[in-house]
This record gives structure tokens, sequence and C-alpha cells, in this order.
């Protein structure tokens, strides 16, 4: 009588499930809005040092003036004479004129960050990424401690007051300070919910409700939020709107209660079986009492047998403690470097490309649909290691040849190919970056998830730092930044095969069990060899 039997008689998809999605959406909308807020506060739009001989002309006129010009956006002027811009010998810029997306204030425009200040909307960047991993330390080791929905509900209010206090600050201190704090819930609060979800989901539909429900509404929160921004027209209103939504998460208590999962490696067996009754009223289901005492009877002995065999309690570094885990646990993290690396250096370079950097963002999103519905058509038939794997391969490419076609191309002649081309990368790297949070969770045992998905994901995160060094590559030759992601998308995909495949595998709930897990299975077994009568599978 183990957990999933227990669950499906409870209801593995119903209200209950339909319930947990819906929030989970709600949840997927916030993050879209908190974790690139920091690159819609931060647009630097075109801009030129102001002098009074230009403040009367259009913007095309400004451009033509400072046409001879080789830094042209701060380089201080003597005056303007027959049309041409005439450098003064000294004295530095004090003053710029904006080319502003359709009027929108950004910190970067309000606060003069440009010229020799354009370093503090980059160091408040990296203070937002310090504060996402300091965060993800903190609330993933909460989350094993005190359980997922109080962490997931700590960490959605610490981002949301990050980013309302941003909105009051206007020295770069206090904005380094308010975007750490903000960045305490990146990614965590996302990933949090998403446990929830994973927990409570019949393994046959999880592949389903978590990627249909991430397509949709993490979609909707990336296309709409420039067009809101720009509706809004400044940074700090836009701020207030992506943050005081985050308080709809104190009402989550009153429809989903805390992982069974979790409850029951921590030997809380009374609070597990509430949760599960919980759950069966919400679907309209009546299950017996001796189904419930069957199922603690269950895992009473198992804890205690488990307990016999080893003298550790599982923890994060006992991963590490046997060679076939040990393997997969690094595995897993470098993978999440190349994934979240990737994810962002192809999400976040917008500007430069021919096109409003607003409106290239907010279109290229589009590609969550599409890549929600791969995971979903794919997933399920080649097994998670063949989707990771594939996915890479696939956004190495595309990535390569991005790369190529922005350094040979004319950006202006050629907006609309550049931004199919940018389309295409975001679409492949975000059917990897979906696929592996997937794939981690099912290796991972129960006991240990919520440290250990959030030990990958502080990995991953503290690689963002390297993000404006890799973009800083095209400035030696500009399909640098391309080439070397695509280099690490295809290492990538070889270290998607040292991971076992959980495609209809019982997964493991402890760490004996989960070394037997990946030790088990040779280092290239794919479901869909058998399918295709091939073979069951292959090994190296």
């Amino acid at each position: 009588m183990d957990f999933s039997t227990v669950l499906e008689k409870c209801g593995d998809f119903g209200r209950f499930q339909h319930v947990i999605l819906l929030l989970y959406g709600y949840t997927n909308i916030l993050s879209s809005l908190h974790y690139f807020s920091q690159t819609l506060i931060t647009f630097t739009p075109e801009h030129w040092c102001y002098h009074d001989d230009l403040q009367h002309l259009n913007m095309s006129e400004v451009r033509s003036i400072y046409a001879n010009m080789t830094n042209k956006s701060c380089t201080l002027l003597e005056g303007v004479v027959n049309g041409t811009a005439v450098a003064a010998e000294t004295g530095q810029c004090q003053d710029w004129i904006f080319k502003r997306e359709q009027g929108y204030e950004s910190v970067t425009t309000e606060l003069k960050w440009v010229c020799d200040k354009s370093h503090h909307s980059a160091v408040g960047q990296s203070f937002f990424f310090i504060g996402s991993v300091v965060g993800t330390v903190i609330f993933g080791n909460l989350s094993d401690r005190i359980g997922r929905l109080p962490a997931l509900l700590l960490a959605t209010i610490a981002g949301a007051s990050g980013d309302f206090l941003t909105s009051f600050v206007y020295s770069f201190p206090l904005f380094a300070f308010s975007r750490f704090v903000s960045g305490l819930s990146t990614d965590t609060m996302y990933y949090l919910m998403y446990i929830l979800v994973f927990e409570y989901l019949s393994p046959k539909r999880r592949t389903f409700g978590l990627n249909i429900i991430l397509a949709f509404f993490y979609c909707f929160g990336l296309m709409t939020s420039p067009w809101v921004a720009i509706w809004i027209g400044n940074w700090r209103h836009y701020l207030w709107l992506a943050s005081l939504p985050a308080l709809g998460v104190l009402a989550y208590p009153l429809f989903i209660c805390e992982s069974a999962q979790w409850l029951l490696t921590k030997k809380k067996y009374d609070r597990a079986v509430k949760c599960l009754k919980w759950v069966a009223k919400f679907n309209g289901r009546q299950v017996e009492d001796s189904v419930f005492y069957e199922f603690v009877k269950h895992y009473s002995e198992k804890i205690t047998e488990h307990q016999k065999l080893t003298t550790y309690e599982d923890t994060f570094m006992g991963m590490f403690r046997t060679p076939h885990l040990r393997r997969c646990t690094l595995s897993l993290l470098f993978k999440s470097v190349i994934i979240t690396l990737s994810y962002d250096v192809i999400n976040r370079n917008m500007e430069g490309l021919g096109t409003s950097p607003f409106k290239l963002f907010s279109y290229t999103s589009i590609n969550y649909l599409p890549a929600g519905c791969t995971i979903l058509l794919l997933q399920n038939n080649i097994g998670r290691k063949g989707m990771a794997c594939g996915a890479l391969m696939v956004g190495g490419i595309i990535t390569t040849v991005t790369g190529f076609l922005i350094a040979f191309l004319d950006p202006k002649e050629n907006a609309l190919l550049l931004a199919i081309m940018i389309g295409l990368g975001r679409y492949g790297v975000t059917v990897s970056y979906d696929a592996e949070i997937q794939y981690a969770a099912e290796i991972i045992p129960t006991s240990v998830r919520g440290r250990a998905l959030s030990n990958i994901h502080v990995v991953g995160l503290a690689s963002n730092s390297l993000v404006f060094y890799v973009i800083y590559l095209a400035k030696f030759y500009k399909p640098l930044p391309s080439i070397f992601i695509s280099c690490l998308m295809f290492l990538g995909a070889g270290l998607c095969l040292t991971l076992p495949e959980t495609l209809n595998q019982k997964l493991p709930e402890n760490l004996a069990e989960a070394e037997s897990f990946v030790k088990k299975q040779p280092s290239l077994y794919f479901p869909w060899f058998r399918k295709c009568g091939t073979s069951s599978a292959i090994t190296v």
C-alpha cells in the first residue's frame, strides 16, 4: 500500500489536482513577471549627449548630427557646425537625449545610468542573482525542514517585497540591496510549487499537467509584461504591478495542503493521512480507514527497515556517498549550469538586433506554447533522457546558425529573419529548461528532493554571473557568444546519456533506493528502442 496506490484511491487527477494546477499557473505568471523584471526595468534605449543646439531636433536629425562620432552616447559637444557635431576638448557629459520606447521610463533613463554609470544596472543584476543563490539555499533547506507550502509562501513574499522596495529607491546602493532582496525568491517560488504539484499528480498525467500549464501561463506572463510596462510607462509603477499580485499566495493554504510524501519521510504519518483525506474529500472520494491504516503500516515498516540498513539520515551530501548516485548528481549539477546559462544568455540578449527589445522579447515569448506542446507530444514516447538530450542537440544547432546570421547580416535590413531565429533559439532552450526540471525531480528521491533541487538550481543560478561576460565575447567576434553556448549545449546533451531513464519507472523515495535505481540501468537505455523492437537496452 504505497503512496501512489493510496493517492489513486483518493484521486490523482480530480478536482484537487485541477485546483493546484490552476494555482501553479498563477505562480507561473508571478514567476515570469518577477524573473524578467530586471530586464524590463533596465532597458537602455539609444541615447546621445545633450546640447542646447539639439533641443528642437527630432531623433533622426540628432542621429545624423552624431554620425561622425565614434562614441556617440558619451561625447560632450562644443556645438553643431553645418549639421555636424563638434566635440568639446574637455568636460564630461551630464545630460542625455534618450530615444525612449513609446515614452517608457526605465531606471536607466530616469537615473541616467549611462556612460560612466552604465555598470550600475549590471551590478544590480548581479546582486539580483546573488540573492537568488542565497534564497535558493535558504528556502530549499526550509522546504525539507518545515515543509514545501510554508517555504513557498515565504519565498514568494520575500521576492515581492524586494520588487516593491526597489520601486522607491533613488540611489545605487539601495538599488543593489533591494535587487538582492528581490532575487531571494527567483526560481525558488516556481520550483517549490512545481514540487507540490509534482507530488500530488498521477505519473501518467504529470507530463501533461505540468507542461500544459507552464506553456500557457508562463507564456502569457512573458508576452504581456513588456506591453504592460510600456502601457504603465514607468519602471516604478511596473514593479508595483509585478509585486502586489504575490499577496495572492497567502490564500494557497485554503485550497492545498502540505506534501504528504514529504510528511511521510519525516514520520509525520497523522498529518500525511490528514492531507490525503483532504484530497479524497475534495475529489468526492470515499476511502476506508483500513486503507490508511495499511498505508501507515507499510511506510513505518519501510522506514524502520531502512534505518536498520543505514546509520545516517538522508541528506543532499549523502547523494555523493555512493558511486552511481554521485555520478548522477554531478551530471545533474553540470547540466543545470549549462542549461541555466544558455537560457539566460539567449533570453536576455535582445538589444541591437534591429527590432525594439520590448517587441522582440514579447513576440519571441510565444515559443513557450510550442515548447510545451513539444514536451507533451514527445516526452512520454521517447522518454525523459531522449527528450533532454535531443532538445539540447537541436538547441545547439539553432544557436550556432543564429550566431553566424547575427554576425554577417545587417540587423536593420534583416530584422524579421533575426527575430525568427531568436524565437527558434528561445524555443530550443525552453524545451531543454522545462524538460530538465521534471527529469531532475523524478531522479532525486523524495527524502531530499527539496534540498537537492534547490542546490542544483543554486549552481545553475550562480552561473548567471557569467552571462554578461559571455555576451561581451561578441566584442571580439560576433558569433562567439552563440558558438560558446552551442558548445555548452552539445556537452549537456552528452551528460544526459549518463542519467537514468525515469519513464514508467518506480521513482526512488530514499537514497538507498536511488542508488539501486541509478545502478540497474545501462548507460544508453532508451525506451523507444524497445518499442521499435531493436533492443531494450544498449550498453556502452
